[in-house]
């Protein structure tokens, strides 16, 4: 993987690159936001993954996570703070991070977090398709289809735009077993391949944004079953 790690603290980034190493990853280390933020602009595609801290000189974690998602969608992003309060973390996920770790934090658990999402990002990463190829749809009802390959989205024939990995992940879980309800644990497990040990806003968060979209283009489609979780039903879509 090739890294971009936008971390004040020095000691974090030194002990941090031994274990990057480790793993032979390559790794380039950026102390201000506005510096990290220009680093990933002067060449957007070339980053494999994003590790972002909150608090920053120049420009804070949650403003350079804003500019980055509005360059792309898809580049994996996991936010550093030491701050521990909810609503921070969930003002970073609806920024665009897809994971966040709180300080102090094991190095093996942030490699661990890293490894997970980008073996999800790197599964289902894909080329665009191009004007003349025919769309196949692995999820089709008559209101909704989902192509895994294109990583497309359509309600009532029209775009999903703008789904992040994990929103589209997400969507995929809950459509691909239509009317089923799904826990939050189950879906943290599912879809972030690894457990949170009980930390289920990271859900609410995604569910949140992802609901969002879904209503630029028609009715909602996944539903709260108070209680136990989420579900996708398109069965009451117009």
């Amino acid at each position: 993987m090739k890294i971009l790690m936008i971390e004040d603290n020095e000691s974090v980034s030194e002990m941090m690159q031994m274990f990057f190493l480790n793993e032979g990853w390559d790794a380039t280390f950026k102390f201000d936001g506005k510096e990290g933020l220009d680093a990933f602009l002067a060449d957007p595609t070339a980053w494999d993954m994003i590790t972002l801290d909150l608090n920053l000189p120049s420009m804070d974690g949650m403003l350079v996570a804003r500019e980055i998602r509005k360059v792309s969608q898809v580049v994996p992003i996991i936010m550093l703070t030491a701050r521990d309060s909810e609503s921070d973390q969930v003002i970073g996920l609806e920024m665009g991070a897809d994971d966040y770790v709180t300080k102090p934090f094991s190095p093996l658990t942030l490699i661990a977090r890293m490894k997970a999402l980008y073996r999800r990002s790197e599964i289902l990463e894909v080329a665009q398709p191009s004007k003349n190829e025919n769309k196949e749809f692995d999820i089709e009802t008559k209101h909704f289809q989902m192509n895994t390959k294109t990583r497309e989205a359509y309600l009532n024939g029209q775009a999903i735009e703008g789904l992040t990995p994990k929103e589209f992940d997400l969507l995929y879980t809950l459509a691909k077993k239509p009317r089923q309800v799904f826990s939050r644990e189950q879906l943290l497990e599912l879809v972030w391949d690894y457990q949170y040990f009980g930390d289920e806003r990271t859900v609410d968060a995604h569910i949140k944004k992802l609901r969002q979209k879904i209503e630029k283009v028609g009715p909602q489609v996944i539903q709260t079953v108070w209680g136990v979780g989420y579900k996708f039903d398109d069965s009451g879509v117009a």
